[in-house]
């Protein structure tokens, strides 16, 4: 055998032992990208149907106050992000009537009147000084932990029942002065209320 010929016999021998590449089977890689979608459209559709059936839950809630005309001169005023309500004490249980589930953008501000809460992609509020009940510093609401302290929490009363509402200043340095100044609003409220009392 002559040189030229057994250098190819190692050559003959590897293309021997290659195979074709394998027909990828699309058919069934179609398939599985179709049940997955249809899996995440089937999970999407069940959240979607918990969020309605907590709103039906929590129909007893009443319609959210809104805006007076005639407010007085604003204590404080703030922008940030409206994180959502709970029921007051029960950082998870989420309120989702008339809107109170849908976080959004908000711009606050803090009369002595109460507290107007105007929300560009939900309904706009407002808590009147006697629904006040107080406001603390706090790191989580239902879907959403920060660091602590990072939540103002502020606690009102709405029909029967007491609610948390969590918001974030876009400057956090801030919130310290509303716990200080919505604690401020709701003892005069409770000292003028006692006085109409006694008359």
């Amino acid at each position: 055998m002559t040189p030229a010929l057994s250098n190819l016999a190692p050559v003959a021998a590897l293309a021997a032992e290659q195979k074709s590449a394998e027909v990828t089977d699309w058919a069934a890689r179609i398939g599985w990208v179709v049940g997955l979608l249809v899996f995440i459209a089937f999970v999407y559709w069940l959240m979607r149907q918990g969020w309605k059936w907590r709103g039906t839950l929590q129909g007893d809630l009443p319609e959210l106050v809104g805006r007076p005309d005639g407010l007085p001169e604003a204590r404080l005023t703030m922008t940030g992000r409206y994180h959502g309500s709970t029921t007051a004490g029960e950082w998870l249980d989420r309120i989702v009537a008339h809107g109170l589930g849908t976080r959004s953008r908000v711009e606050l501000t803090l009369t002595d009147a109460g507290l107007d809460v105007v929300r560009p992609a939900a309904a706009d509020f407002f808590v009147p000084a006697a629904a006040l009940r107080e406001a603390r510093l706090d790191k989580g609401i239902a879907g959403k932990v920060l660091s602590e302290g990072g939540l103002l929490i502020v606690t009102w009363q709405h029909g029967d029942r007491l609610i948390d509402s969590g918001f974030r200043s876009d400057r956090a340095a801030e919130h310290a002065a509303w716990v200080e100044a919505i604690t401020t609003i709701r003892t005069m409220s409770t000292q003028q209320s006692t006085t109409e009392g006694a008359r």
